[in-house]
């Protein structure tokens, strides 16, 4: 049996969904200007990592961690951008997978969550 959220708490839920994607557009556009302006400080010579140089592996570790943090907050965005469209369509708070309610306690913790416990457990592994 599949329980429907109240307006009051999908409204929570949503004002917390908007404000946690104008948070990560905001680390994404700090990134971005971040690099841009290192890229335009240094030159390319001195940018550009070798890895035979303990500065040149230190740069490019710096870099793949900016890039892997940049593909991790992507992926929350998705996510939360997702999770607003499900707000949309009226599916908040359902599983995707078996269609059951997800628990508001689960939603509490992850508000761009869209499978129950049993299901993400499923699709991780």
């Amino acid at each position: 049996m599949t329980r429907k959220l109240s307006a009051n708490t999908v409204n929570k839920f949503k004002k917390k969904l908007e404000q946690e994607q104008v948070n990560l557009k905001g680390i994404l556009e700090r990134h971005q200007e971040e690099r841009e302006k290192v890229r335009l400080s240094e030159g390319s010579a001195e940018r550009s990592p070798d890895p035979s140089e303990a500065d040149g592996g230190s740069m490019a570790f710096e870099l793949e961690k900016e890039l892997t943090l940049d593909e991790n907050t992507k992926y929350l965005l998705n996510q939360v951008e997702h999770a607003l469209f499900l707000i949309k369509k009226k599916k908040y708070g359902i599983c995707e997978n078996c269609g059951i309610a997800i628990p508001v306690a689960r939603l509490e913790a992850l508000p761009y969550s869209s499978n129950c416990k049993d299901c993400a457990v499923l699709i991780d592994s």
